[in-house]
């Protein structure tokens, strides 16, 4: 059997963790989430993201961020606002129940983190964290 590379346990990596991720959202009630809608719901923020900052961060086009938030905006997740900044502008902004999916996908992230860092020990899981920051720093979509 090969060796798995860095594509393979990067991919076994994020799909194991959307799997947990979206399981354990279901069963909290937010079974209409798909993993192509963590492209957004990832990055909201309480007080609003532009669409050009969502498609920076996401390393997305346009029309895929545009076509995800049509789709969250019916799901009730998010809404788009007037920018205070620039009346041109909207701001998408997370519902009540965005919110409620952004601090219960926050919380099981840590659980799951947790568990990855409780199996390699501390010391190691925070360094295979700062090597993979590291690694992925020229990545579009990196956080700045």
């Amino acid at each position: 059997m090969r060796t798995p590379d860095l594509g393979m346990l990067s991919t076994r990596l994020l799909f194991g963790l959307q799997s947990e991720l979206f399981r354990r959202s279901a069963e909290e009630g937010f079974d209409d989430i798909r993993p192509r809608h963590g492209a957004v719901t990832a990055y909201l923020d309480e007080d609003g993201l532009r669409l050009t900052d969502l498609t920076r961060l996401s390393g997305r086009n346009k029309q895929t961020i545009g076509a995800i938030l049509d789709e969250l905006e019916k799901l009730g997740y998010v809404k788009r606002v007037a920018d205070p900044e620039d009346r041109r502008a909207k701001l998408i902004v997370p519902t009540e129940r965005g919110l409620r999916l952004t601090a219960l996908a926050d919380a099981i992230v840590a659980d799951i983190e947790r568990e990855y860092a409780a199996k390699v020990g501390a010391d190691a899981y925070e360094r295979f964290l700062q090597t993979l920051a590291l690694i992925t720093e020229d990545v579009p979509g990196r956080l700045e």
